[in-house]
């Protein structure tokens, strides 16, 4: 975790990816609570909550309002704004980080359908 933005190479490796693609939507993958994130502050492009519906039926993941604590220092949170494209925040799994192994086929039964509509919506 940097202290400023784009100051770890990871963080620094994933913007110049985004920057050198077209991409119609993002997906974030976090841990914890069986939510999807869809907005950003009063960020609201086409289409995000229809897909983010879209999500949480094939997923059976809520939903979700992203937190204002959460806000401002995602992914998702920068690409919604500099693109004006969807962005989401998956919050997979649940339980105490990090999850343990044995959530793996449930989680990834849970989100395999939204990589598959990402890739087709």
């Amino acid at each position: 975790m940097g202290y400023d933005p784009l100051t770890e190479p990871e963080a620094l490796a994933i913007y110049n990816f985004t920057l050198s693609y077209n991409f119609r939507l993002v997906i974030a993958f976090h841990t914890q609570g069986q939510e999807i994130y869809w907005q950003f502050q009063d960020f609201n492009p086409p289409n995000s909550e229809y897909i983010g519906n879209r999500f949480a039926q094939a997923s059976g993941y809520l939903l979700a309002e992203t937190p204002y604590n959460s806000s401002f220092a995602g992914y998702k949170d920068w690409f919604i704004q500099e693109y004006n494209r969807p962005g989401y925040t998956i919050e997979a799994g649940i339980g105490e980080n990090p999850l343990p192994i044995s959530q793996f086929d449930e989680i990834y039964n849970n989100i395999i359908s939204i990589l598959i509509l990402g890739a087709v919506l």
